[in-house]
């Protein structure tokens, strides 16, 4: 085998998956999909003035963070305008129901046949669910003036249209994580984001007034932002498994022992709990909007939606970002507890003969592991707080108001490269073994 040293590891990675023929097909093949992801976002419904929807997503952040979902493709109003959005919805609300309903918990008890119909589940909840979202946009854009009014047969086909498009994202989705690389669906939402951040850093180092030290100071927070997301994405606590068998042999009884670990993340919610916060913090304002009057007449609603804006100066800024960074705080623990919940490790410990080291196994174990997870937790959910606050941060300091720095996205981004890249190098590590790369 060649030394590797002399290259980093990606770059190595990419040149051993290039001279494997399937890896390579695999790869070519993620890539054109992707190409097709990306004129499917291109192609506009009728009937849109563009003007007045570039306006409209400069002052509603909800649309921002759904356009993001979308992969650009919302900002266009095209067949995609929902992007797979609503499947994300309808996968975490199965994972919420899972435990509270007792047909799908014997589901998720059956393996891989069980989780088939947990995920044919949610792909019939995603058409409901991407409905009542099309339908929802197309009275939005109507009542800013974006679109003009329609008849109700064409309001249906149109419905139809972007219901169809957003299925048919996750059937490109499914198709890269079958015959592609990584997981399909996140790879789709990466690929939205990374095209539109070329735009979004030419319009801003092109503005004027911009200052060199305010850009390079953005730039720096940028980085440290995501050291920060790749520490916390691969941190993990390790707790020490003790495995103790009984087998025979030529009639004889043998007892085995064996150890290994359990690895518990640091973040084990990953980007749900920004997801659900900054939902909630929008949603006040985005109600309000629908009473709003006049900006310079007393309005209540004009008041909320001051409160819950969030590119209000301060204080009110400070409301809106205080409110996400505590509720992100809260999610966070109540999505890790609910997904722990359903993996029962001190069940599964006791029924496989496995036990932690000092730690009596039933309630003992379960008391034991629930203060771990707390504790580690607890790291978690703060960091995940900073994180869902670092554009206002960065936007305090720098004054850089063009360049919007989405820690939703810099998370999705650097969670969606570091999971390519375990499978690249799971898929080459099985090569070395059965001969394939020397």
């Amino acid at each position: 085998m060649r030394p590797r040293q002399a290259r980093p590891r990606l770059i190595q990675a990419m040149l051993d998956s290039f001279r494997l023929p399937d890896l390579r097909r695999r790869i070519l093949l993620t890539f054109g999909i992707l190409v097709v992801f990306r004129l499917i976002a291109h192609v506009p419904l009728p009937g849109v003035d563009p003007d007045a929807l570039a306006r409209l997503f400069e002052s509603n952040a909800m649309l921002g963070m759904l356009d993001m979902f979308s992969g650009g493709a919302m900002r266009n109003f095209s067949i995609a305008a929902m992007g797979v959005y609503p499947y994300i919805t309808a996968t975490i609300i199965m994972q919420l129901m899972v435990p509270v309903i007792p047909q799908l918990q014997m589901l998720s008890q059956e393996g891989e046949a069980g989780r088939d119909k947990i995920n044919r589940i949610s792909h019939w909840l995603t058409v409901p669910l991407a409905g009542v979202a099309g339908y929802g946009q197309l009275v939005l854009l109507q009542r800013e003036g974006v679109i003009a009014g329609a008849d109700p047969l064409a309001t249906v086909a149109m419905v139809l249209t972007m219901i169809a498009g957003t299925m048919f994202l996750v059937w490109l989705g499914e198709l890269i994580t079958e015959y592609g690389i990584g997981n399909g669906i996140s790879i789709i939402i990466f690929a939205g984001i990374v095209t539109g951040y070329p735009a979004m850093i030419g319009s801003g180092i092109l503005v004027r007034g911009q200052q060199f030290w305010g850009l390079l100071i953005y730039g720096l927070m940028v980085l440290a932002t995501i050291t920060f997301i790749v520490i916390f994405t691969e941190a993990h606590r390790r707790i020490p498994v003790q495995y103790a068998r009984t087998a025979f042999r030529g009639g004889r009884m043998y007892r085995q022992t064996g150890s290994t670990h359990i690895p518990l993340r640091v973040n084990t919610a990953g980007m749900i709990p920004l997801i659900f916060a900054m939902s909630l913090v929008i949603f006040p304002g985005m109600v309000a909007s629908y009473f709003a009057g006049p900006t310079d007449a007393p309005n209540f609603a004009n008041t909320i939606m001051e409160w819950f804006n969030p590119n209000a100066r301060l204080p009110m800024g400070l409301f809106y970002w205080g409110s996400n960074f505590l509720l992100v705080v809260f999610f966070a623990f109540f999505y890790t507890f609910v997904i722990f919940q359903q993996q029962d490790l001190p069940g599964t410990l006791q029924r496989q003969g496995g036990f932690i080291p000092g730690i009596r196994p039933g309630k003992n174990t379960s008391t034991y592991l629930n203060s771990v997870i707390t504790h580690i937790t607890t790291a978690g959910a703060i960091f995940l707080a900073l994180i869902a606050i670092i554009p206002f941060i960065a936007r305090s300091i720098t004054n850089v108001q063009v360049i919007q720095l989405s820690s939703m996205g810099l998370l999705i981004m650097v969670g969606v490269v570091l999971d390519t890249m375990k499978q690249l190098e799971a898929q080459l590590t099985m090569r070395r073994y059965e001969g394939f790369i020397k």
